[in-house]
């Protein structure tokens, strides 16, 4: 007995190792992460949103790889803590990958996979107001909001057919606003507040010095026309 009770003491150490390096490395690192994600809460009522996103990328690194749910989780969160900080171009491709990854899993949550998509067409549809500001033709933000409207119109229905009201009329009416947007012409926004969402710019405009709620360049005009002066900016609100 005593030979078995020494065997055993002296597998202790091995034991508290094997435990250190499989399960107990796994919740150590669920612990930091949990940690870095309590600082993201409390910064995102500071309103503090670089800070957040700092915090949603390191817990994003500390989480172990086969925690695909929380990681999408925590991606989804970041994505919107880019569109608050002004990083909407980013935000939209990482909503994207993402949106794209649900839709090809079938067991993904369904709840979650319409929030993603909710997101992504809210940042579509931000991309549109920006681009349209920045002047940008219709070939280039018309697939934008297209796809935005697209979007919001599955949700409605998705809404509908799961007897939730309230969300089917919060999409429906996400949806006129898409369709609002793209029939709008450039001019009607420059008066307009600016969306905190689209004070960056879009990546896409061939002049980035434009800004966002300044009326694009205008072509000088020759003497015949001149007598009319060049028009005043405008400047959103």
């Amino acid at each position: 007995m005593k030979i078995l009770i020494l065997t055993l003491w002296g597998l202790v150490p091995v034991g508290l190792l094997a435990y250190h390096y499989g399960p107990g490395r796994e919740q150590l690192a669920l612990d930091d992460t949990a940690a870095v994600l309590d600082v993201a809460k409390h910064k995102t009522a500071d309103g503090d949103w670089p800070a957040v996103i700092d915090a949603y990328e390191q817990s994003l690194a500390k989480l172990p790889k086969d925690r695909i749910d929380e990681a999408r989780r925590i991606r989804l969160e970041l994505a919107k803590a880019r569109m608050e900080a002004s990083e909407l171009p980013k935000a939209r491709e990482e909503l994207a990958a993402l949106v794209d990854e649900l839709n090809q899993d079938p067991n993904a949550h369904a709840g979650f996979r319409d929030e993603a998509i909710a997101t992504l067409a809210s940042a579509r549809f931000y991309m549109t107001y920006l681009m349209k500001l920045e002047g940008l033709p219709d070939s280039e933000w018309e697939p934008e909001i297209e796809a935005a409207r697209q979007e919001r119109k599955l949700l409605v229905q998705r809404a509908t057919a799961a007897g939730d009201r309230e969300a089917a009329a919060r999409h429906a009416d996400d949806l006129e606003s898409a369709i609002r947007l793209a029939r709008m012409e450039p001019e009607e926004l420059y008066g307009k507040a600016i969306p905190k969402q689209c004070n960056c710019n879009s990546g896409k405009c061939s002049n980035p010095g434009n800004k966002p709620g300044t009326k694009p360049a205008q072509k000088p005009k020759d003497s015949r026309s001149a007598g009319s002066g060049p028009p005043a900016d405008g400047q959103g609100s």
